[in-house]
């Protein structure tokens, strides 16, 4: 699968740009993170666009967010190699199970990203503005982009130290700003 296709997949299936937009930006740090890591940044990428492909069909479901992502995928011929991580992907029944680079950093890219963004916000949306110390001292507030699990992000340190995390979390979201609506 390429990443054009990917995209096509995701808008037949999300329609709201807000969740488009947190798609594009998982996937924008999945890739540096692949890459950090050595690992296929194109497969990872895909797998960050996809990961939330069933969020608007689940609706309040979060006991099928993940495997009905996977259904989806597996009916579009998409190979196992991104639809198992999109399956697994839902922390709130997989919670403790994240063995592997790729679904740990699925973690990590699914909460990071909403949180880099929100440092952005917080600058007027000039994501050029938000620095790793920027991120460091909003992480440590709880109350500041509530959802954003840091715990999640927390299960990367073992692969990626956390300043580096983030730096290239910011890296990678501002390669894709425009998409976003950031400066």
């Amino acid at each position: 699968m390429e990443k054009d296709e990917a995209l096509a997949l995701l808008h037949v299936h999300v329609k709201a740009d807000s969740l488009r937009g947190h798609c594009v930006a998982t996937a924008a740090v999945m890739k540096g993170l692949a890459e950090e890591l050595s690992e296929d940044s194109r497969l990872w990428e895909i797998i960050g666009i996809l990961h939330d492909i069933d969020f608007e069909e689940v609706g309040e479901d979060m006991t099928r967010h993940g495997p009905a992502g996977y259904a989806i995928l597996k009916a579009a011929g998409v190979a196992d190699e991104i639809a198992g991580p999109i399956k697994r992907h839902n922390h709130l029944l997989f919670s403790g199970e994240y063995t592997t680079p790729v679904e740990i950093c699925l973690q990590v890219a699914d909460s990071i990203s909403g949180l880099v963004i929100a440092c952005a916000y917080v600058k007027g949306g000039k994501i050029t503005e938000v620095t790793p110390k920027t991120v460091t001292k909003k992480y440590k507030t709880a109350s500041f982009a509530a959802g954003c699990d840091r715990s999640r992000i927390a299960l990367g340190d073992g692969l990626v130290p956390r300043e580096r995390m983030y730096e290239v979390a910011i890296r990678e979201i501002s390669a894709v700003r425009d998409q976003l609506g950031l400066t």
